[in-house]
């Protein structure tokens, strides 16, 4: 049972993976002098700065990864000076950054492009490098076809980030508009769907006590295959 999160522990841990995390980028050889910065913010980190390779930020990503507290890791990263495409889908008047594209399916101060979730997404094939979906799957009584939309416009590294209320907490049936609730075993069988349907590879999974968070990367776009070590570290 993961316990309710508390504000005044929150913001002592992220005090303390702040520090923790800035200390071992700096005196790892693999990372330090890379530009790039963490700030974390209720267990999720942050990541902003630019770095020469795709395979530098999932170096640091997988690093971060690793520490106790951590619950997912979001990034702003220029990549080979190419500043990344972020979509935003359901994101009403608020995106989790402000260069993101906002989606959604009524006009309102974030949205950027017009569209309904139901009925695919407007972008091309591996067109996007990450795509936020937090707390909008819960109100789609069938979110698949998104996921799968998700997979096919991302690219090979690109990443979907998946925020959605745990269903032991208030806050899941709180909502009436909420019709699907999720937990991290969920998330186990978002990635191992049958064959034939597009499946992720879980980079983190996690519960905070009152959502499920998950970074995901699509099967088959960068030679990921999922094995039995990333599944046992995540789901049980």
């Amino acid at each position: 049972m993961h316990p309710t999160p508390d504000t005044r522990r929150l913001a002592s841990l992220d005090s303390f993976l702040d520090t923790a995390v800035r200390d071992m980028l700096h005196n790892d050889h693999r990372t330090r002098g890379l530009s790039v910065d963490v700030r974390f913010d209720q267990g999720v980190a942050h990541l902003t700065g630019h770095l020469a390779s795709h395979d530098e930020l999932l170096l640091v990503r997988r690093l971060i990864g690793r520490f106790a507290g951590v619950h997912a890791v979001w990034d702003r990263v220029r990549v080979a000076d190419r500043e990344p495409v972020v979509l935003d889908l359901g994101c009403g008047d608020t995106t989790q950054y402000d260069t993101n594209i906002g989606v959604d399916r009524r006009p309102a101060k974030a949205v950027a492009v017009i569209a309904d979730l139901r009925d695919g997404l407007p972008f091309g094939d591996a067109s996007v490098d990450r795509i936020f979906t937090v707390h909008v799957l819960e109100h789609l009584p069938d979110y698949l076809p998104l996921l799968d939309e998700c997979h096919r416009i991302l690219r090979p590294d690109g990443i979907l980030h998946l925020m959605a209320p745990w269903w032991r907490h208030v806050n899941a049936v709180a909502d009436p508009t909420h019709v699907r609730f999720f937990d991290v075993q969920t998330v186990k069988g978002i990635c191992t769907r049958p064959d034939g349907a597009p499946r992720w590879y879980p980079l983190h999974a996690s519960c905070d006590g009152a959502s499920v968070l998950a970074d995901l990367a699509p099967v088959g776009g960068d030679s990921r295959e999922i094995d039995d070590q990333a599944m046992s570290r995540f789901f049980a």
